[in-house]
């Protein structure tokens, strides 16, 4: 990992997080953590720079869909009620004795950029294209999480398929981009 990174504060952050509350064992209380990985879904804010949601955008719009390199970096992306229900089964089980629970939450289904682009356009029936730029210094090839503990110790895997849940972000992100389309409109102007 590089102290210097794009994502160094990110990590770090996280990293700083967990040290604070494995402290707090100290004091007789039990620790749950979680770490999220890539989600997805409906509520997303439509500006957001996550990957799902501004390549949904992006086609919703016939804009190009730019891909960092080439594309072959491998990823996993959770729909959003899947990852809630982890939280909450998580939540609900019963403190253990002075241990730390880590769980990660995520899907173990990998895709690559390229691909994921690829199904968006067709999903969307979008003319965007897809326009390839630079490669990101310390993009990672692949990330995807160990959900093992999870299936294991909370009986949880994401069950919602990428293709499923893309259809219902798109469908969030229509609505949301009509709804935008009239704010701040006035009654004069639409007239």
């Amino acid at each position: 990992v590089n102290p210097l990174g794009i994502r160094s504060c990110y990590d770090e952050g996280k990293r700083c997080a967990e040290s604070l509350f494995m402290s707090y064992r100290e004091h007789g209380i039990p620790v749950k953590i979680i770490r999220i990985f890539n989600t997805y879904g409906s509520g997303a804010d439509p500006m957001d720079q996550r990957v799902v949601i501004k390549m949904v955008v992006a086609a919703l719009q016939n804009r190009d869909i730019v891909v960092n390199g080439s594309g072959e970096q491998l990823r996993t992306f959770c729909w959003v009620e899947d990852l809630v229900e982890g939280l909450v089964r998580l939540m609900e089980t019963p403190p253990s004795a002075g241990a730390v629970r880590t769980v990660n939450l995520g899907s173990n289904h990998e895709i690559s950029i390229r691909a994921l682009a690829e199904k968006i356009v067709a999903l969307t029936g979008s003319r965007s294209r897809i326009v390839h730029t630079a490669a990101r210094a310390d993009d990672a090839r692949r990330r995807a999480p160990d959900i093992s503990a999870a299936r294991r110790e909370l009986g949880w895997v994401p069950r919602t398929p990428l293709a499923e849940g893309l259809r219902r972000t798109i469908s969030y992100a229509e609505k949301e981009l009509a709804d935008k389309a009239y704010a701040g409109v006035t009654w004069a102007e639409m007239n």
